[in-house]
């Protein structure tokens, strides 16, 4: 009878153990959500391009992590961090979403990312810029994968300068990631003995970019950044080149150039433009293949905000699928103690303020002769440290940064 019940004990906490194993999987399912600009400005560097490389990434996985199966939700945030707040809470409340991921415009970004806190889920966010994010705005619950001001600053802004563009004038989307944008580069600007001459702001998005640039050519600046993103790069660098500015012998520094923008202008247009990024599909054989892939399914080459979708994604499904579990912090916890080794980064880490820090690379836009293709558009200058690349936490705002 004794052998009988501690047999009958032994079954019963074996039961329990693995119904608890089980029960780590919330709702048995992991449910993750893609929020981005889907049909304006961000439309083409994230955009349905990035959920198709999200969709990428799930079914490189089968579907599933270890039979539980993997379910994708998606929204168009319009660029409105109302809708984009309200969509996230949405998710959570209503279908327990576990992650969120695409993220582009940073004032939604900033907005979703608190509901995701307050749900206790978490955020990976791929399109964004302002470094704020990591920064005076950090969170446990997000982490900033592909790239940010801060970085795209220190690589462009640093290249350009020591090109002789010494007086600089700053043309800026008016809203959280312009500001942090012209804030980075000011930084970087005057650190190396430059100076900002001029600025002006321009509502987001904008269509009509003639009275800004004409006011950076009456500046007589060096140089005219342009802290703006997506069909407002476009549109402020097609009027720039109605207008004659480079043959007027000042420089065009595109801060935020995606390699759709490139490729909509054509290399006419573009040439010889320096710009940072974080990712380019042409870096090496795993890029190339992977990139060759995407580009069979969209019909055309990824831009570093959906690699980065691809490769945050994989990094959150292999943390599940090495934890059992889907719970936030255990999931974060092990994604920050993996190094990230993929098609998009090689030992590329997440810090404690929620950076994924991973090396960068300024290129230079191909002259008509020396493409061999059509999306064969940037020759890699060098490669930033991404030590180097991304702010030092000895600068850190961050309350999760130890100040010791």
């Amino acid at each position: 009878m004794k052998i009988f019940q501690k047999a009958a004990s032994a079954i019963l906490a074996s039961s329990i153990l693995a119904s608890g194993a089980q029960a780590q999987i919330s709702d048995n399912e992991i449910r993750i959500g893609y929020l981005a600009d889907m049909s304006g400005t961000y439309r083409d560097l994230a955009g349905p391009g990035g959920l198709e490389a999200l969709k990428m990434a799930v079914e490189d996985f089968g579907g599933a992590v270890d039979g539980k199966k993997i379910v994708l939700f998606n929204a168009d945030d319009l660029n409105k961090p109302d809708v984009g707040a309200n969509t996230v809470r949405r998710w959570i409340d209503e279908q327990n979403v576990d992650m969120v991921t695409g993220l582009v415009a940073s004032s939604v970004v900033m907005a979703a990312s608190k509901v995701v806190e307050q749900g206790g889920k978490l955020a990976l966010i791929s399109g964004a810029a302002a470094s704020s994010l990591t920064n005076e705005y950090c969170s446990p619950n997000h982490v900033h994968w592909t790239y940010d001001t801060y970085a795209l600053a220190n690589g462009t802004a640093n290249a350009v300068l020591k090109d002789g563009g010494k007086s600089w004038f700053m043309l800026t989307a008016d809203y959280a990631f312009g500001h942090a944008m012209e804030a980075d580069i000011t930084r970087v600007v005057e650190a190396e003995g430059g100076s900002i001459v001029g600025s002006v702001r321009h509502p987001f998005p904008s269509s009509d970019f003639s009275s800004y640039i004409l006011q950076a050519q009456g500046s007589g600046a060096d140089v005219i950044a342009l802290a703006n993103a997506g069909s407002d790069t476009v549109n402020a660098l097609k009027t720039a080149s109605e207008f004659g500015v480079t043959q007027s012998g000042q420089r065009l520094a595109g801060m935020v150039v995606f390699l759709n923008d490139v490729h909509a202008m054509g290399l006419e247009v573009t040439q010889g433009l320096m710009l940072t990024t974080g990712w380019y599909w042409d870096m090496n054989d795993e890029s190339r293949a992977w990139a060759k892939r995407y580009q069979d399914r969209v019909g055309s080459m990824p831009t570093m905000v959906q690699a980065g979708v691809y490769s945050a994604t994989t990094h959150y499904l292999n943390a599940i699928k090495a934890t059992g579990s889907d719970e936030t912090v255990a999931v974060r916890k092990q994604m920050a103690a993996t190094p990230i080794n993929d098609m998009f980064a090689k030992n590329g880490r997440i810090r404690e303020d929620g950076r994924m820090v991973h090396d960068m690379y300024l290129v230079k836009v191909k002259t008509p002769a020396e493409s061999k293709g059509e999306w064969d558009l940037y020759k890699i200058i060098s490669t930033i440290d991404g030590d180097t690349a991304f702010r030092p936490l000895s600068e850190s705002q961050c309350s999760l940064v130890s100040k010791n």
